[in-house]
């Protein structure tokens, strides 16, 4: 099989990187993921958010990314030494596979400069080209793996029932004061004021901006943006932003339809990419995604599809956990079915498989390996030849593979995350009148095992 553009790029940027040091990576300098409600942040989304220092907003608003623990780590990475919180991509790359660090500074965005960062490489005013911003914590949504410090209705959950019964206790209230408590969105957040601040210069440097959330259609300052695009065309920005596709309110939902239709109908964006958070099929997406309607879900992306046929993309995201494994083929098919749907005259439809590292229970490896070849089984399905769009790329079965890989060498059937498997999903229950044994009648024997622990 020829390698892809896509894995050839990855290829020619490990090449370049090496010339600097075996764990030089440019999303450290060139991509930053901003938390505005708790006012911390990370490179890619894979390292720990740490805090970015109110006082040097004041007068460096780009502080925001350059903090000194960024900076810190970039001078670790030009010596060749591994940045502890990058431990994601150095366990991917033990194990023999490309890792994030390679593929996305082969990116066009992270790799255009890298003589520019090779020759000023410790800069306290590096603008990005790809941001990532979450402005507020308001989200529908409670997710399993989730928390109150990227969503309003976990934190009324907490707020209600207390923690949950794990070891060490997950969610506890007392983890979401000082730093980690979400500013409220009527309260004045000194880092979505420097966001603000900021904007215009980092709008110029901008190749790709994406919004997160909590859930994204539900905060004003999405709407801000979108209308900030549409007064200002940028023909080289890739817009992405990520939505669990069951927005509250139906008329938030049009507004922002109508307004990605004008942005990509008068072309005012090279593309536009809607990231879909969904990591099941059916019954059991909306057990490990809480709030989550499988039938409006679905309605929704295919009017996305339909309403706005050009310049855009959607991409699902799978946060890979040990609640997906089951049902992955169906989400698959799905996936593939929208793609011989809607793709006519170039691919519309896309997926991410990243994996899940946190909370530990909800890993994949806890598994036992039986499950590996339910896996497996979904990697030979991709690798069958099909017609046109339907045809899963190398580079989506090479990410399969290397969650294979990671899955066989990390594989740990850990009594405690067993047991803290049963308490926290027990407890999920009770409190939200779902039933495990109901959504997930092919994991009973492991369900079990896990009540035993």
């Amino acid at each position: 099989m020829s390698k892809s553009v896509y894995q050839k790029a990855a290829d020619d940027a490990k090449t370049k990187l090496d010339t600097v040091s075996p764990t030089f990576c440019l999303a450290k300098w060139n991509q930053v993921s901003l938390h505005l409600p708790t006012g911390m942040t990370n490179s890619c989304y894979h390292p720990p958010l740490h805090n970015i220092d109110a006082k040097e907003l004041e007068k460096n608003p780009a502080a925001l990314h350059n903090t000194k623990q960024k900076l810190a780590e970039r001078e670790q990475m030009l010596k060749g030494k591994r940045p502890a919180g990058c431990s994601y991509c150095w366990n991917i790359e033990d194990t023999g596979g490309t890792s994030d660090r390679i593929y996305r500074s082969g990116e066009p965005w992270a790799i255009q400069d890298f003589e520019s960062i090779v020759g000023k490489p410790i800069d306290s005013e590096w603008t990005p080209r790809y941001v990532e911003v979450n402005f507020n914590n308001a989200c529908n949504f409670k997710c399993s793996y989730c928390s109150p410090q990227f969503s309003t209705t976990w934190g009324k959950e907490i707020d209600r029932y207390g923690q949950y019964p794990t070891s060490p206790p997950h969610n506890a209230p007392e983890h979401f004061q000082g730093r980690r408590r979400p500013i409220p969105h009527r309260e004045d957040n000194p880092y979505v004021n420097a966001f603000w601040k900021w904007w215009p210069k980092l709008y110029q440097n901008l190749k790709h901006f994406r919004m997160t959330g909590g859930e994204p259609l539900m905060d004003k300052n999405t709407y801000k943006v979108l209308e900030y695009i549409i007064d200002h065309p940028k023909k080289d920005l890739h817009l992405n932003v990520t939505s669990n596709m069951c927005p509250p309110d139906k008329k938030l939902k049009n507004k922002y339809f109508d307004m990605i239709k004008r942005i990509c109908l008068d072309e005012h964006v090279e593309h536009m990419m809607q990231f879909v958070s969904v990591d099941a099929h059916g019954p059991q997406a909306e057990y490990i995604r809480h709030g989550l309607d499988w039938n409006y879900f679905t309605d929704t992306v295919e009017e996305f599809l339909y309403r706005i046929p050009v310049r855009n993309s959607v991409t699902f995201i799978i946060t890979y956990n040990n609640l997906s494994v089951t049902t992955l083929d169906k989400l698959l098919n799905y996936i593939r079915e929208l793609r011989q749907k809607y793709s006519t005259t170039y691919q519309r439809v896309w997926f991410d498989i990243p994996l899940l590292r946190q909370p530990a229970w909800q890993q994949i490896t806890l598994l036992p390996e039986s499950y590996q070849k339910i896996h497996e089984d979904n990697i030979l399905m991709m690798q069958k030849p099909a017609e046109g769009y339907g045809a899963y790329k190398d580079f989506e079965i090479q990410k399969m593979l290397r969650n294979l890989a990671y899955w066989r060498k990390n594989f740990n059937a850990d009594a405690k995350q067993k047991n803290n498997f049963y308490a926290f999903f027990n407890e999920h229950d009770r409190r939200r009148g779902t039933s495990f044994e109901k959504t997930f009648p092919e994991m009973q024997e492991f369900w079990q095992e896990c009540k035993n622990a």
